[in-house]
């Protein structure tokens, strides 16, 4: 079990709040986006913002600014596989949103990145975590340590894939 941060306050009021999001049995999945959207300083600083949120599958969004370019005039590689992080996270709270207050942690282990195109304009993230695995969890409704799979498809606005992203996460429940 990784250690705690001094981010564990926050991100503790952050699951609290998402607690309420997900009270009467419905998930109301724009607290969800609003609360992903907000609790890393990192995306915000950069800019990526979680536009969309529903059951493992959320949107993040790179806006169309000049420092999110390279020297070549195109959207950085960093700034696209932020998004595409950013897009698995969001679904992965949307996915666990009824015990989101039980994740203990829940950290990038690995990734793949396949570049296709380059991306110009704006830039949205769609990311999907594995439905067999979130019903799992919430089936479980234990402790445990748990392997997720999460991808992203990267496109510009013409609908374009530019970029696509495998992640393998561990989520530890409490």
């Amino acid at each position: 079990m990784p250690p705690k941060s001094k981010f564990s306050a926050e991100i503790s009021q952050a699951q609290q709040r998402l607690a309420t999001a997900t009270a009467n049995g419905r998930t109301d999945y724009e607290q969800v986006r609003q609360m992903v959207d907000s609790v890393v300083p990192f995306n915000n600083h950069v800019g990526v913002r979680v536009t969309e949120v529903g059951f493992a599958t959320a949107v993040a969004e790179v806006a169309d600014r000049k420092e999110m370019r390279n020297h070549l005039g195109t959207v950085h590689a960093g700034a696209l596989f932020l998004a595409a992080e950013v897009a698995c996270a969001g679904a992965f709270s949307g996915g666990l949103a009824t015990r989101i207050a039980q994740v203990q942690s829940f950290v990038l282990r690995d990734s793949r990145v396949s570049f296709l195109r380059p991306a110009t304009g704006r830039i949205r993230a769609t990311g999907t975590i594995d439905e067999n695995v979130v019903s799992a969890i919430l089936a479980d409704e234990g402790e445990g340590r748990y392997e997720i799979a999460g991808k992203a498809l990267l496109k510009d606005d013409s609908g374009t894939l530019v970029g696509k992203v495998d992640f393998d996460y561990v989520c530890w429940m409490k």
